[in-house]
């Protein structure tokens, strides 16, 4: 008998041999259960959650379900043309894989949720003034309080700070963080830069700046 259980959890079944392949891998024990009912039959030690067709207050929900047992990790698999729309729980212990993700990405993801290696590492915390960005679980505090960022708001943040001092100009912000298939017009930077400088407060704004004929820089 597995020492550790996984509980895998969907609205369809098109990931059931997906998540399965852990019990090969890792050697514990999946188990299955929806959404819409996911009181478990057994105690579980991580939850893979397939988001798909799942709204994000329903997703807020099933963290606060996952805090009221102990803060159990959880491992999103979210479809790429949903990415965009997708929030990263604040509360939860969270990271995600894409659906078209290798057996070996499940397994290291699942192993590091499950503290089978260091999941923060002191490269892994960024800290701005009163803002930190966790780069293993996805998240940011300002002041110790999490921020509520999309996915994509998050990634915009994170890769201009680590990518510090230096200006990146729109088109190369949509390849880096969008992606080489992203269709749409470099407004949608401007769009999500504002919306990360309401969210993040005019102390940690003040760190991004933009820089006229060419994109934004953040300031260390």
């Amino acid at each position: 008998m597995s020492e550790k259980n996984v509980l895998f959890m969907a609205r369809t079944t098109r990931f059931h041999d997906f998540a399965r392949t852990l019990t090969s891998t890792m050697g514990v024990e999946v188990y299955a259960a929806t959404p819409d009912s996911p009181n478990a039959t057994h105690d579980f030690d991580l939850l893979i959650l397939d988001v798909d067709g799942l709204r994000n207050d329903r997703l807020d929900h099933i963290a606060k379900w996952l805090d009221g047992r102990g803060s159990i990790p959880m491992l999103l698999i979210a479809d790429e043309d949903a990415l965009a729309s997708l929030r990263i729980p604040s509360r939860a212990r969270v990271d995600f894989i894409c659906s078209g993700a290798t057996e070996l990405e499940l397994e290291i993801r699942a192993r590091r949720l499950m503290g089978e290696e260091d999941p923060f590492a002191g490269d892994d915390i960024l800290t701005v003034d009163g803002m930190t960005i966790n780069l293993a679980t996805y998240q940011v505090y300002l002041d110790d309080e999490p921020v509520d960022l999309t996915l994509m708001e998050y990634s915009l943040l994170s890769f201009l700070a680590t990518h510090p001092n230096r200006a990146y100009s729109r088109e190369v912000l949509l390849h880096r963080v969008w992606g080489f298939e992203y269709c749409g017009g470099t407004r949608t930077v401007d769009v999500h830069i504002r919306r990360i400088r309401s969210k993040i407060g005019p102390q940690i704004a003040a760190h991004i700046t933009t820089v006229r004929g060419v994109g934004y820089l953040f300031k260390e």
